[in-house]
């Protein structure tokens, strides 16, 4: 469980709990796939919806789902406590 603030990404929320598993090797500037996790259950219908940009990067991911969103795209607020996610296998 990580404790997160309000108006960050899940990905920066993942990267200072110090969590090497997600890559981000782009910071969260949207132009790479290295931070892709899946989202589980309900909250995925709390997410905002998947930009073009986003669901592009997603299509060059050999491991893209259904629950497949970006970390970085994720803004976190506290109607997503509780959010589930799981880091994806490296492409």
């Amino acid at each position: 469980m990580l404790e997160t603030r309000a108006g960050h990404s899940l990905m920066e929320a993942m990267r200072d709990a110090g969590i090497d598993e997600l890559l981000a090797l782009c910071g969260g500037c949207l132009s790479c796939a290295t931070c892709h996790v899946y989202i589980g259950g309900e909250h995925a219908d709390r997410l905002e919806p998947m930009s073009a940009d986003e669901d592009d990067l997603l299509d060059s991911s050999d491991h893209r789902r259904p629950e497949s969103r970006l970390s970085c795209q994720i803004m976190l607020s506290d109607a997503l406590d509780g959010l589930v996610a799981e880091i994806t296998p490296e492409d």
